[in-house]
């Protein structure tokens, strides 16, 4: 028995697709740009030491994570990388901050400041990037406060202002929003050029940016989602070259359990939310939401089996849902299930997951929870 064979429920990370995903998006910045890569919620629900390591050899060249675990993840993989905290530094953090060495998005002096004193304790520097606030209105200055901030924080000792950025917030549906958020950064970025101000990492531009916004490049590009093989959804307009350019590194799969025959008008899973119509060949298969599979799309989802598209019927529950094999002939107990990925010539996609559960791609592959285990395909990663 394989190792695959033993798993109720697993996922299948293709290595390749993400060493292409990223090579792809080297060619298509260019030479004289850094590839900050997101990995952030354990590498977008991939296995963050996996694919850090994976990365790391593949010539990414910083890290964006959300906070100092994840650092510390990436750091016992491969010590000195470039590593971006993308959160805010909470005030207990900041002295692992600068001991680790790893960067800190900062906003506001008050941050910049505890920064500069933990730097002072430790005798090492604190490296920031000032995050300027153009128009997501999570984190960031004002960009009418930016020029005295960033004048401010380069006073600070121990401080090192490494780069400067901003987040879009609507790259892949609203191109004028997206435009106007880059001119104000640009804005503010001008007089500092002249000035002869020069920043190791000058970044705007995420997943959809790297596809829609090639004005925003800089010096610096921070792709997510796109890494992993997958295209923000969204109402802008793709080149559809692009589509075909990128693969998903993600298979989710399960195991048939059980397969029998209902009656007509028979209720299936809690709630009796569903009755048949007629008599209905059903197969229990060996996944639930307790996996990750979002009970949202009860009655809505599909998966693959033998290659054909097989509904889910009724409630999905914590460890099992039921689909409906009526016109899939010869299904038994222990045959491949696909939730998510290819199975023949057919394909269930993130996008069409999300659209299933009522939610975005992102979250698809961030809730598969840690009971699914990572089985690793296409080359070797620590």
């Amino acid at each position: 028995m394989s190792v695959k064979q033993s798993y109720r429920c697993w996922a299948e990370v293709d290595l390749s697709a993400l060493r292409e995903n990223l090579g792809w998006i080297r060619h298509k910045v260019g030479p004289a740009v850094k590839v900050m890569t997101v990995v952030k919620a354990d590498a977008y629900g991939h296995g963050l030491k996996q694919i850090a390591a994976l990365l790391m050899q593949s010539g990414t060249d910083v890290f964006g994570v959300a906070n100092l675990a994840e650092a510390h993840a990436i750091r016992s993989v491969g010590k000195g990388w470039p590593i971006l905290m993308l959160g805010a530094c909470l005030p207990n953090e900041v002295e692992t901050a600068v001991r680790d060495q790893v960067s800190v998005t900062v906003s506001s002096l008050e941050e910049a400041q505890r920064l500069s004193d933990a730097a002072a304790c430790l005798g090492r520097q604190a490296l920031v990037h000032l995050k300027i606030d153009t128009g997501m209105g999570r984190l960031g200055a004002r960009p009418a406060d930016a020029p005295s901030l960033l004048a401010h924080l380069e006073t600070l000792p121990g401080l090192v202002v490494q780069g400067v950025y901003t987040h879009f917030s609507s790259a892949e549906s609203d191109a004028k929003f997206t435009r106007q958020q880059r001119e104000v950064f640009q804005s503010l970025l001008g007089p500092l050029v002249k000035q002869g101000r020069a920043f190791e990492y000058i970044h705007a531009n995420n997943s959809a940016g790297v596809l829609l916004e090639p004005k925003s490049v800089f010096n610096t590009v921070r792709p997510g989602l796109l890494v992993y093989g997958i295209i923000p959804p969204g109402p802008r307009k793709i080149p559809p070259q692009f589509k075909k350019l990128v693969r998903p590194a993600l298979s989710w799969k399960c195991r048939v359990s059980l397969v029998k025959t209902v009656p007509a008008k028979y209720p299936l899973s809690y709630g009796q939310t569903f009755r048949t119509r007629k008599a209905t060949r059903v197969a229990t298969i060996t996944a639930g939401y307790g996996d990750g599979y979002m009970r949202s799309g009860s009655t809505k989802a599909q998966v693959l089996i033998h290659g054909k598209r097989c509904p889910v019927l009724g409630r999905i529950t914590m460890d099992q849902m039921i689909v409906d094999v009526s016109r899939v002939p010869g299904v038994q107990a222990g045959d491949e299930v696909v939730l998510l990925g290819r199975q023949n010539k057919a394909e269930i996609k993130a996008t069409d997951l999300a659209e299933w559960f009522g939610t975005i791609p992102w979250e698809v592959l961030t809730n598969i929870t840690y009971r699914v285990p990572r089985v690793y395909l296409g080359g070797h990663a620590a």
